[in-house]
């Protein structure tokens, strides 16, 4: 099954695990579970970096190769299909980064990871919290 995790089950799963549901651990746990990721979650986790909301064992080029290894994901690219259905899905706020993983989940047709409620109320996409 595939599954889209949001920057923070990502960063969780990573730096804070037992933040994580159990549902969310098993995910991520599962032999056939195929694991991806927005490229805007790179962006954000190197921006959050640079704020110092997170910290880091190394510089953020680093963490995020060693992250990879740790976490195997497929790093999913905006393409323009992406960015369009960012503008239109129903969402809130306009956050771009929130609409751009919320895009990517729905034209992928695949399930987001995330306990965000802005994310998890969106009628257009599928949500594992």
């Amino acid at each position: 099954m595939k599954y889209l995790l949001d920057t923070h089950i990502w960063l969780w799963s990573l730096l804070y695990p037992s933040k994580l549901s159990f549902k969310v651990r098993e995910i991520l746990e599962k032999e056939n579970s195929e694991l991806f990721i927005s490229v805007i979650t790179i962006w954000e986790v190197v921006l959050l970096a640079e704020k110092q909301k997170i910290v880091l064992s190394s510089l953020p080029r680093e963490w995020i190769t060693s992250a990879f290894e740790v976490l195997p994901v497929v790093v999913l690219p905006l393409t323009s299909e992406i960015v369009i259905k960012s503008r239109e899905i129903d969402l809130p706020h306009q956050d771009p980064a929130d609409r751009f993983i919320a895009a990517t989940a729905w034209n992928h047709g695949i399930p987001l990871v995330t306990v965000d409620k802005n994310l998890v109320n969106s009628s257009y996409i599928r949500t594992i919290s």
